[in-house]
C-alpha cells in the first residue's frame, strides 16, 4: 500500500517529500510561465464567453475565491475536466455514493461544457466547481477551502503546482482512467525534472490499456493498474434514445439514410464538403455535421452558407425538408442520440492530426464507424475496433465519402458492422469493477484519518 496513505504525526511526515534541486528549479520555472499567462486568462475566458457564457460565470473559482460556504466533511473530490471525462466520472461517483452515503462529492471542471454536463447528469447529487488555473496561492486556496479526503483525476489530468500541493498536505491523489498517447509520453519526457517527481507524488494510477501503463511507468509513476476504459461502462440512458427517436422523425429516416460526422474539428468540414461535391451519396440521403466545440457552431454556419448548401440547424427543432441534405448539429450534450439516430457514423479529429475522438459512443448505440488515419489517442481502442469489424479506417475524405456511400447503400453490411460494434462494446465493460476492486482497499484506510479532515482550517498548512 502506498506509505501516502499513512498518516504520519511527525512534522517533517506532514511535509512535501523532498524532492532534488532540478524537481524544485523545473517546478519553479513552470510557475514563473504560469504567471506570466495570468493577466491574459481573464480575457481569455471572457473571449471564450462570447460563445459558452459557463466560462464568464465565478470566474474567481479558477484563482481560488471560492464563495461557497464550507461544504461537509468528509469530502471526496472528482476532476473531470470536460464532458468525455464527466460522463466516464458516472460510475466512480456513483461508487462513492454508495460506498460513503455521509461523503460530500466535489466535482471540478475545466471547460464550460464540461459543468454544464455535470449539472444535467448528476443535479445536486454532487457540488460543482471550477478547479483552479495551476498557480500556487490558487490551489492553496483550494484545498484550504475544501479540505479534500482524497480527490481523483481522470485520464490526463496532470498539473505540477495541484499535485505537490496535495502530497505536501498528504491527501492522497488518484490518476484514474489514466491515458497517455506516444505523442504525449514524448512530450512528456522531454522535461523529466518536472515529470517524473509529479508522477512519482500520485498515490496510484489506474490505467485504461498496458500500453497507456507502460507509458506513464515509463515517466516516473509507480507500478501503475491496469482497469480499463470507464467509458465502455456508461449505459445509454433512456432519454438519449428517445431524443435519437424524434431526431430519426425530424430527420424525415424512415424513407432517407442518414449519416453523421461526429466531433470534426477546424478544416475537417472543408475536407468532407469538397468530397461530397467530387463524389455521390445515395439518393436522399442526409448528412449530419456536429462540430466538437461549440463555439464552432457559427463558423460551420458561415462554411454552409458560403458554399451555398441548404442547411437546417438542429436548434431551430425544424423538420427537414426533403430538398434539404445537411443538417448542423448545435447543441450540447445530446451526441449519444445524434450517434444512435444515424445509419453510419464518422468519427472527427482523424481526417487532420488533432487526434479522433472517442469511438466508445457510435459503439454503445451499435453505429457502424467510420475513422481516419490520427488515432494516436484512442490508438488501442480504435485498433481493437478495427480488429473486430465494428470500424473502418479511412485515408482521406474521399475516402470517407466513399465508404459512407457504399455503407448507406448496403444494409447488411451495415448490419454486419452494427452487431460487431454491440459486441465489441459489451466485451470491453467492467472497467468500473476493476477500478473500484483497485480502489476500495486502498480508500478504507482513509476511514481512520478522516476525522482530521473534518478540522478543517485547524489543519497544520505545510508546503
Amino acid at each position: 500500500m502506498n506509505s501516502a496513505l499513512t498518516p504520519d504525526p511527525s512534522p517533517a511526515g506532514r511535509g512535501e517529500v523532498r524532492g532534488s534541486f532540478s524537481d524544485s528549479a523545473a517546478r519553479g520555472l513552470y510557475t514563473a510561465l504560469a504567471f506570466a499567462a495570468v493577466p491574459f486568462l481573464p480575457m481569455k475566458l471572457w473571449w471564450r464567453g462570447r460563445r459558452e457564457a459557463g466560462y464568464r460565470q465565478a470566474i474567481g473559482e479558477r484563482f481560488g475565491r471560492y464563495a461557497t460556504s464550507a461544504v461537509p466533511a468528509p469530502l471526496y473530490w472528482v476532476h473531470a475536466v470536460s464532458v468525455g471525462e464527466t460522463r466516464a466520472a458516472l460510475p466512480l461517483v456513483q461508487r462513492l455514493k454508495s460506498a460513503h452515503p455521509e461523503a460530500t462529492i466535489l466535482l471540478t471542471h475545466m471547460t464550460a461544457a464540461g459543468r454544464e454536463a455535470g449539472r444535467m447528469l448528476l443535479g445536486d447529487a454532487v457540488t460543482q466547481a471550477w478547479l483552479p488555473y495551476d498557480l500556487p496561492f490558487a490551489v492553496r486556496a483550494f484545498f484550504a477551502h475544501f479540505h479534500p479526503v482524497a480527490g481523483f483525476l481522470l485520464e490526463t489530468e496532470l498539473w505540477p503546482n495541484l499535485i505537490a500541493r496535495a502530497s505536501a498536505l498528504r491527501v492522497p491523489l488518484f490518476l484514474i482512467n489514466a491515458r497517455l498517447s506516444e505523442r504525449s509520453a514524448r512530450g512528456y519526457a522531454r522535461f523529466p525534472a518536472l515529470t517524473r517527481p509529479m508522477l512519482r507524488r500520485l498515490t496510484g494510477v489506474a490505467a485504461q490499456s498496458a500500453d497507456d501503463a507502460r507509458r506513464l511507468e515509463g515517466l516516473g509513476a509507480a507500478a501503475p493498474a491496469v482497469t480499463g476504459n470507464l467509458k465502455f461502462d456508461l449505459s445509454v440512458p433512456d432519454t438519449a434514445r428517445t431524443l435519437a427517436g424524434e431526431f430519426r422523425l425530424r430527420f424525415g429516416a424512415a424513407t432517407r439514410p442518414v449519416w453523421i460526422a461526429a466531433s470534426t474539428r477546424d478544416g475537417e468540414e472543408a475536407l468532407i464538403f469538397d468530397a461530397m461535391a467530387r463524389a455521390s451519396l445515395p439518393a436522399r440521403a442526409l448528412t449530419l455535421i456536429v462540430p466538437r466545440h461549440p463555439q464552432r457552431f457559427d463558423v460551420v454556419a458561415d462554411i454552409l452558407q458560403r458554399r451555398g448548401i441548404p442547411f437546417v440547424r438542429r436548434s431551430s427543432n425544424a423538420a427537414v425538408p426533403a430538398d434539404v441534405s445537411v443538417v448542423l448539429g448545435d447543441s450540447m450534450g445530446e451526441m449519444l442520440a445524434y450517434y444512435a439516430a444515424a445509419d453510419v457514423a464518422f468519427v472527427g479529429g482523424s481526417l487532420l492530426p488533432f487526434g479522433a475522438h472517442t469511438l466508445i459512443e457510435p459503439l454503445s448505440v451499435g453505429t457502424p464507424v467510420l475513422i481516419g488515419r490520427h488515432t494516436f489517442n484512442f490508438a488501442e481502442a480504435t485498433q481493437n475496433a478495427l480488429s473486430a469489424g465494428a470500424a473502418i479506417r479511412v485515408e482521406d475524405a474521399d475516402a470517407l465519402i466513399a465508404n459512407v456511400a457504399r455503407l448507406l447503400g448496403d444494409a447488411a453490411a451495415r448490419a454486419a458492422m452494427a452487431l460487431a460494434a454491440r459486441t465489441f462494446h459489451e466485451a470491453h465493460r467492467g472497467a468500473s469493477d476493476r477500478l473500484w476492486a483497485w480502489l476500495a482497499p486502498q480508500l478504507s484506510v482513509l476511514r481512520s484519518v478522516s476525522s482530521d479532515y473534518k478540522q478543517g482550517s485547524s489543519r497544520p498548512d505545510h508546503g
